[in-house]
């Protein structure tokens, strides 16, 4: 097995007598896009900053490509990194500004010019050259940054909240040109944000972190559909989060009682439980399906259902959400998501509908909770 590209051991970064940065260990890949992913405050630029040098660590190990980089400067490490704010100088040209890494180095004009050209061609700023920057598009902007950074054939480039500073549709269309262009020059790129819909469309894997801590790492479709605590529930997407105690366990079933529900349901999740354990299963909006209370659900496979009567609907277009409180229990609402298709529009559903709630047995993921 290929030892991993970057590997961080035992990370620790303290700020005024606070770890803001708390033992963490990663390891990623040559060519992977990697993703940190958290709340503001998280720590998620700290880890960042610390990869890149502008910051040392109170404790722990940096090991880029073999080496340890606790020790190497900022301007000696095969990193670069694209700021959120781009830091691009406005008295260059997008050439001069994409060439200046080179310059410094000494590179020759004719080399650089070259390196720029093909530079230019990769993130699509062929026929900029000459521009400043401000004539420039925020996507535009954001290109150059990256391209500068590329240009110095770092090992690793880092970005920072990219995305943030452009407009919805823009960050859109920019979600996909980045992942493009590392897919294309098979850099490893490492990128902060606290955007969850941004890190499961673009990366390999994400680690998600809170109050300094990694709390789960994995590939995006795993972190969504196999949660391992109810932060990450919560944080990627959204989730319903139910209080339960285990009442039967068979080979492929755990048979949960809901607490606040005062209801029995089966999942197909198994983690070594015993009867008397205290877990949550956690269910996302959209593996759940709203129905009318007078009407049979004609599909067998969702076993578990709730009474409960319909408290909100929100339109997003495509998507609604409904709010479901449970009849007769002092239960946070149920949160329903269901695509407004034909069926979903015949049924009328009203504030106030008395309504069934199911799901399939495969539906729930429950997490351990450690009273």
């Amino acid at each position: 097995m290929n030892a991993p590209l970057i590997s961080l051991q035992g990370l620790s970064k303290e700020f005024h007598g606070k770890n803001v940065v708390e033992l963490v260990d990663l390891t990623i890949k040559a060519g992977e896009f990697y993703g940190i992913l958290g709340p503001s405050g998280c720590g998620k630029t700290t880890l960042l900053r610390l990869i890149a040098g502008l910051e040392q660590p109170s404790s722990g190990q940096i090991i880029i490509d073999g080496l340890s980089m606790n020790s190497v400067p900022a301007n000696r490490r095969p990193v670069n990194t694209v700021f959120q704010s781009y830091a691009i100088f406005p008295h260059m040209s997008v050439e001069e500004n994409i060439g200046y890494g080179l310059k410094l180095k000494g590179i020759v004009p004719e080399k650089i010019k070259e390196r720029v050209g093909a530079i230019l061609d990769i993130v699509d700023l062929s026929g900029l050259e000459r521009r400043r920057p401000n004539e420039l598009s925020g996507g535009q902007l954001q290109r150059v940054a990256l391209a500068r950074a590329l240009i110095m054939q770092p090992k690793v480039v880092l970005l920072d909240e990219p995305l943030a500073a452009l407009d919805a549709k823009l960050r859109e269309i920019m979600k996909y040109e980045l992942v493009k262009i590392q897919k294309d020059v098979g850099i490893t790129f490492i990128m902060v944000t606290h955007d969850q819909q941004e890190a499961l469309s673009m990366m390999d894997k994400i680690a998600v972190m809170n109050e300094g801590k990694i709390q789960q790492v994995d590939q995006p479709k795993v972190l969504y559909e196999k949660p391992k605590n109810s932060f990450v529930a919560n944080f990627i997407g959204s989730a319903n989060c139910l209080m339960g105690t285990v009442t039967k366990v068979e080979k492929d079933r755990t048979y949960v009682m809901l607490t606040d529900i005062n209801q029995e349901i089966i999942s197909t999740a198994n983690n070594n439980f015993r009867v008397k354990d205290s877990v949550q299963a956690i269910i996302r909006p959209e593996k759940m399906k709203l129905q009318d209370i007078n009407i049979a659900d004609d599909n067998k496979e969702n076993v578990n259902c709730v009474r409960g009567s319909l408290l909100e609907i929100i339109y997003h277009g495509g998507v609604s959400t409904f709010r479901i409180g449970i009849t007769d229990k002092n239960a946070e609402p149920l949160v329903i998501s269901q695509l407004n298709d034909a069926q979903q529009t015949k049924a009328k559903y009203r504030i106030g509908s008395n309504v069934k709630v199911c799901w399939r047995v495969d539906a729930a993921t429950l997490i351990p909770v450690h009273l």
